[in-house]
């Protein structure tokens, strides 16, 4: 059966193209999905802009377990499954190691589902670094994108207070849709009041202003530039506070403390009980991965853009 998939071609439009690749040869511990719906997130799609020509992007999918692992790890054939990859996910059919896989509850779609695994995520074990959050202040910085969207509503779920930041004033009801209580617009972050635990993906002034903003024995996680790698702050300000924290977040250096299977099982089980709603801006079939790419670094959507395959 032939398989294709995404690959780099520095010369055609926006560098991405859907080629013929050979098929998966899975290890022991391997499961073959046939991909359904792919997510696309900044990081793969700006090392795609820098990469030799051949190279293969994608970390999130999501379809149905065509071939179970030799070793009898991980779902069934013919499940429905999420899963991630260190790269090479956006292709029709994939190797996906069992520890990377969760089975998807009937009232989860494959297109929901492919949101999960980078933005989830990231999300999920951000917040996990600022402990019980009941009753405990949370900024989510950057909130309209795909981590903050989820960011804010698992934070809601937890019991905290929850601000966010957005770039425009036009995106402030969104974000309290979201269940933010309160929205703060621009790059600064006020000096009052202190949080808790701070997520950051912006950088840049906005990282250095909220580095200021927390209280003693709280906890900056920062798992993002969108705005620049340079940041210049107050250390005064940081360490008079007393214990606080700057954590540097990085997914796949966290999955490998917890598999990634238990986190995206947990994030379907909110999406199929109601209480967690992925939030797609875009969905268009696979063969407009180069304009979606592109629009996505252009930030000319907010939240997630979800990939269909024919």
């Amino acid at each position: 059966m032939a398989n294709r998939a995404v690959v780099v071609d520095p010369e055609a439009p926006g560098r991405l193209v859907i080629k013929p690749v050979p098929d998966p040869v899975p290890d022991r511990g391997e499961a073959i999905v046939r991909v359904r719906a792919i997510s696309l997130n900044r990081g793969e799609v700006r090392r795609a802009g820098m990469a030799a020509a051949g190279w293969r992007p994608g970390w999130d999918l999501a379809g149905e377990l065509e071939r179970a692992a030799a070793d009898g790890s991980g779902p069934r054939a013919g499940a429905r499954v999420v899963g991630m990859l260190g790269e090479g996910a956006w292709a029709e059919r994939v190797a996906v190691p069992t520890h990377a896989l969760a089975e998807l509850p009937e009232k989860v779609t494959f297109s929901q589902a492919a949101t999960f695994p980078v933005a989830g995520l990231t999300a999920l074990y951000s917040l996990a670094k600022g402990g019980l959050l009941l009753d405990r202040r949370v900024l989510v910085t950057g909130a309209t994108g795909g981590v903050g969207d989820f960011a804010v509503q698992l934070a809601r779920l937890a019991g905290a207070h929850v601000t966010a930041t957005a770039r425009r004033a036009d995106q402030v009801a969104a974000l309290r849709a979201l269940g933010a209580h309160d929205v703060t617009v621009g790059d600064e972050i006020p000096a009052s009041p202190k949080y808790d635990l701070i997520l950051d993906s912006v950088g840049g002034r906005t990282l250095g202003t909220a580095l200021s903003a927390l209280a003693r024995g709280g906890t900056c996680v920062n798992f993002g530039v969108s705005a620049t790698s340079e940041v210049t702050f107050d250390v005064r300000n940081f360490f008079v506070a007393g214990r606080t924290t700057l954590y540097g977040f990085y997914l796949f250096t966290e999955l490998s403390q917890e598999p990634a299977g238990i986190g995206l099982s947990r994030l379907a089980n909110l999406v199929a009980d109601g209480r967690l709603t992925p939030h797609i801006s875009v969905e268009r079939p696979w063969k407009e991965i180069a304009q979606v790419a592109q629009d996505l670094m252009a930030r000319r959507y907010p939240g997630k853009a979800v990939l269909n395959l024919d």
